[in-house]
């Protein structure tokens, strides 16, 4: 709805040819919902949701929650300041960061099952995960690369980086 967008912000985006959707700041979905839609029309299917994971609670749930739609089951949607990206698994998932970096594998909704990970320094064989339980919390990647599987429910996976990634050198 462009209403924390001040003025002059509006002014250097549109001079960088930026698109700028304005909608009524009173509706019933929120900024993000609308910004999904609109990537979903246009047929995204690697999806990268920057600044929805802090600030305030009940807006970075809500993000969250967005990412559970079935309508996105077949999409790679993340929310990802940088320092983490949060997102769910429902059959796979790669995760790519550093050896040390974090990762939480926490089941959403309900038990998930068999749960097969890969590059993780403690591995999950086929095991479950209860949302009552925390034994899914604060796992460490051993490589670049970890991978995660999940024979039923969901998981929501948060990759927590050791440090920024560095951006790339501009030419």
């Amino acid at each position: 709805d462009l209403d924390s967008l001040a003025e002059e912000e509006a002014k250097q985006a549109v001079a960088r040819r930026s698109l700028l959707l304005s909608y009524p700041p009173d509706k019933d979905e929120t900024d993000l919902e609308l910004a999904l839609d609109y990537a979903l029309e246009r047929g995204c299917h690697q999806i990268r949701i920057v600044a929805a994971l802090g600030g305030r609670l009940d807006q970075t749930l809500a993000n969250l929650v967005l990412l559970t739609a079935p309508r996105l089951a077949e999409r790679d949607a993340r929310l990802d300041d940088g320092l983490e990206e949060a997102f769910f698994i429902r059959q796979h998932a790669a995760i790519s960061g550093a050896p040390g970096d974090i990762v939480s594998l926490l089941p959403w909704g309900a038990a998930a099952e068999g749960i097969v990970t890969e590059g993780l320094r403690w591995p999950l064989r086929g095991e479950t995960l209860f949302p009552e339980r925390t034994r899914g919390v604060s796992n460490e990647m051993l490589t670049a690369q970890a991978s995660v599987r999940v024979a039923q429910g969901m998981l929501l996976c948060v990759h927590r980086r050791r440090s920024f990634p560095e951006a790339p050198a501009s030419g």
